[in-house]
């Protein structure tokens, strides 16, 4: 089968241009799963897209859920009819004032996903990847990716140990610890993200997802292997990951 690009977690609902990137991701025909902050805005972006390439996730932002209690139960009503899940998890640097209400809704959702089984999920894990591990355990029921992980080598073992995956944006290659981190997950566990449009190119401009070849390129001369290879490897977790 030809190699094709992908992207596990952009937040397209938030793009100032819609039209135009909706149509360029059809036209190179780019996998992505489109994750939310809210449901609200799932229910709304899932009413405007009709596309094969462009999965919409239903998410509820950590450092959103103080403030927007209120559609918690909204989320868990249409928890049954979404396969992807995002952008969801536990944030311990903007948001730790609301560790003990972030903490009871990520719990109550992995037990919920995995009762119910067969969902792919894009994790937010800043300064809280302990936490994170510990809830999701090690027989998860679906699937997961730690999105921009940025913990440390140890908890990467345990992840890769318990099925994870991790998602790798172009912002990752620009530091130290990101380019270690990179070097640490086997390559059999790696996956792309734009994280749109929170990304910036090396000029300042906002990283698009049809740039997301670069990152392909980034991995390759990390992982020293050409183009194709790295690609091929890519598309295998991805198929892997919505199996």
């Amino acid at each position: 089968m030809t190699n094709f690009l992908f992207d596990t977690h952009a937040h397209l609902d938030l793009s100032t241009n819609f039209n135009e990137e909706v149509n360029t991701i059809q036209k190179l025909k780019i996998y992505t799963i489109a994750v939310t902050n809210l449901p609200p805005l799932y229910i709304k972006f899932k009413s405007r897209i009709e596309s094969k390439y462009i999965k919409p996730a239903l998410g509820f932002h950590p450092e959103l859920i103080e403030k927007y209690q209120k559609y918690i139960p909204q989320m868990w009503s249409l928890l049954d009819e979404a396969k992807y899940i995002g952008e969801v998890g536990l944030d311990y640097n903007v948001a730790i004032n609301s560790k003990a209400i972030q903490l009871s809704f990520f719990e109550a959702l992995i037990y919920k996903c995995n009762d119910l089984g067969g969902k792919v999920l894009t994790i937010h894990s800043r300064n809280s990847v302990d936490d994170v591990l510990s809830i999701i355990g090690a027989k998860f029921n679906s699937k997961f990716i730690l999105h921009w992980y940025s913990g440390n080598l140890k908890n990467i073992d345990i992840a890769v140990a318990n099925g994870a995956y991790f998602s790798i944006n172009y912002a990752m290659f620009n530091s130290i610890n990101g380019v270690k981190i990179i070097n640490h997950i086997p390559s059999e566990r790696l996956l792309l993200e734009s994280d749109y449009p929170f990304v910036k190119h090396k000029d300042r401009s906002t990283f698009k997802i049809s740039e997301i070849d670069i990152t392909v390129n980034n991995l390759a001369k990390l992982k020293k292997k050409d183009y194709n290879e790295m690609l091929n490897i890519l598309n295998s977790n991805f198929r892997r990951l919505l199996m």
